[in-house]
């Protein structure tokens, strides 16, 4: 998403993190099959995980999850709060079928990272879209 938002000019405007909503990762690198495959791809991950905090959601508009379990531990945290909103990643790519989630491939062969990218590259593009259209000085 980062990329995304650097090639179209709006890194000024428009700001990004990751975050998980357990913390039993914090402080590690992403694993070494996803930032191999991610290198193919010309992408650097040096972010170290986090755990989702109260304070985020007085900083971000839009909370993306990658999968159920996620979106209901987001929404524990978001309580009865109209902001921020919190969304299924895959529900920004079209080709998705509807409840889509982004699967782990932390148990399969390395070409699980690699679909899971494509996954997560095709649904950013939706994501940066549907933000172009509902902040229309994004344009």
């Amino acid at each position: 998403m980062g990329r995304l938002i650097d090639d179209a000019g709006l890194a000024h405007r428009i700001s990004i993190d990751s975050a998980g909503t357990g913390g039993w990762h914090t402080g590690q690198l992403a694993d070494p099959r996803t930032r191999a495959a991610a290198k193919r791809r010309g992408l650097d991950l040096i972010h170290r995980a986090r755990q989702l905090a109260q304070d985020d959601l007085e900083h971000f508009d839009m909370i993306v999850v990658m999968d159920q379990a996620n979106h209901t531990s987001a929404m524990r945290l978001v309580g009865q709060r109209t902001t921020p909103v919190v969304r299924m990643l895959r529900s920004f790519d079209a080709t998705a079928p509807e409840g889509a989630e982004v699967p782990d491939p932390y148990n399969g062969g390395p070409e699980g990272f690699d679909e899971v990218l494509d996954q997560c590259e095709r649904a950013c593009r939706g994501l940066l879209a549907h933000v172009r259209t509902i902040h229309t000085d994004l344009r």
